[in-house]
C-alpha cells in the first residue's frame, strides 16, 4: 500500500503554498495527495455561500475551501491522484492521526485565525511536535519554495534523533537530484571534566573531530543505500539554530530530526527544530525518531 502525501488546508493564505508545495512533492515521490481540512469552531463570513442566518455553515465552509485546493491541484498537476477529506474535530489532532497513515505531514506556516506579526501557526506547530510521521512546515523565500538552490539541508543532531532524518533527506535529494548539505554544529564547552574554566583559544580539534566522526557514522548506511546522492559534510563551530537558518537561505528544504517518546503527550520540539520553524528561509522537514 502507497501512503499519501497530506496536505492541511484551512482557507488561509499560507496554506495555498503548502497546497502548491505538496503537489510538487507528491509528484517527486510518485504518490497521492490527500487533502484535509479539519475544524471544530473556524466561522468565516467573506467570499463563500451563507446560509439563512447570514453566516456560513461550516460544513459549506469546509466544502468550499477542500474544493478550491483539489481544483488549484488539478491545474498544478492534473495527472496526480487527489482525495480529499473534511473531519469535524479538533485540527491538531485530526492531522496527527491523518499522518499515522502517510508518508508525510505537510502544513502552512500560518493559519487564518493566528495572531498577525505570529512567525509560525499554532496547528504548524503543534502537528510538527507531535506527529509521527515528518512534517514538512512550507515557509521561506521566493526561491527556496520554487526548489531553485537544488540543494537539501541536512542538521545532524545526536544519533538518537538523526538516522531517520538522514534516511529522509537522502531519499529527498535523490529524488530531486541534487546536491545533500550534511551539517553538525559543534560547541567547545566552557568548562573542562575537572569543573576548570577552559581558557579562550584553547585546541578546538577534539570537539571538531568528535563532530566529524559523529558525521561520518550517521550517513555511512546512508550513503551505501543511495551511493549516487552527492554530499558536502561540514562540521561548524556555534549555535546549531543559528548556523542552520543562515545556511537555509541557500537551500530548498531544511531537515532535522526529533524525537517521540512513547507515552508523552507534551510538545517534542527540541530548541533547533523551533527555531528553523520560525526562522528558516526555506521549507522545514522534522522528521521524527522514535525512542
Amino acid at each position: 500500500m502507497t501512503l499519501p502525501l497530506v496536505v492541511g488546508v484551512d482557507g488561509s493564505d499560507s496554506c495555498l503554498s503548502a497546497v502548491d508545495w505538496a503537489v510538487d512533492e507528491a509528484a517527486r515521490q510518485v504518490l497521492p495527495l490527500r487533502i484535509v481540512y479539519a475544524s471544530l469552531w473556524e466561522r468565516y463570513e467573506t467570499g463563500i455561500p451563507s446560509v439563512s442566518s447570514g453566516r456560513p455553515d461550516e460544513r459549506v465552509l469546509a466544502e468550499h475551501i477542500v474544493a478550491s485546493a483539489a481544483d488549484r491541484v488539478e491545474r498544478r498537476d492534473p495527472h496526480l491522484k487527489v482525495t480529499t477529506d473534511i473531519i469535524p474535530e479538533d485540527a491538531t489532532a485530526a492531522l496527527v492521526r491523518a499522518g499515522d497513515e502517510a508518508f508525510a505531514l505537510v502544513v502552512g506556516s500560518r493559519g487564518r485565525g493566528g495572531l498577525k506579526g505570529a512567525l509560525l501557526g499554532s496547528v504548524g506547530l503543534a502537528v510538527a511536535a507531535r506527529a509521527h510521521c515528518p512534517v514538512i512546515v512550507v515557509r521561506g523565500d521566493r526561491a527556496g519554495l520554487a526548489g531553485t538552490h537544488e540543494r537539501i539541508l541536512l542538521g545532524l543532531g545526536d544519533a538518537g534523533m538523526s538516522t531517520e532524518a538522514a534516511r529522509f533527506a537522502f531519499r529527498e535529494a535523490e529524488v530531486r537530484g541534487c546536491v545533500l548539505d550534511v551539517v553538525r554544529a559543534w560547541r567547545r564547552p566552557a568548562y573542562d571534566r575537572s569543573d576548570d574554566r577552559i581558557q579562550a583559544g584553547g585546541p578546538d580539534d577534539t570537539y571538531e573531530e568528535q563532530a566529524s566522526a559523529a558525521v561520518d557514522a550517521l550517513l555511512r548506511a546512508a550513503t551505501a543505500e543511495h551511493p549516487q546522492v552527492r554530499t558536502r559534510p561540514a562540521t561548524l563551530e556555534g549555535p546549531a539554530g543559528k548556523i542552520l537558518v543562515e545556511r537555509s537561505a541557500a537551500a530548498d528544504l531544511v531537515i532535522v530530526g526529533a524525537r517521540r517518546r512513547e507515552g508523552h503527550f507534551g510538545f517534542q520540539l527540541g530548541c533547533v527544530s523551533h527555531t528553523l520553524l520560525h526562522h528558516a528561509l526555506c521549507p522545514v522537514a522534522v522528521v521524527p525518531q522514535r525512542q
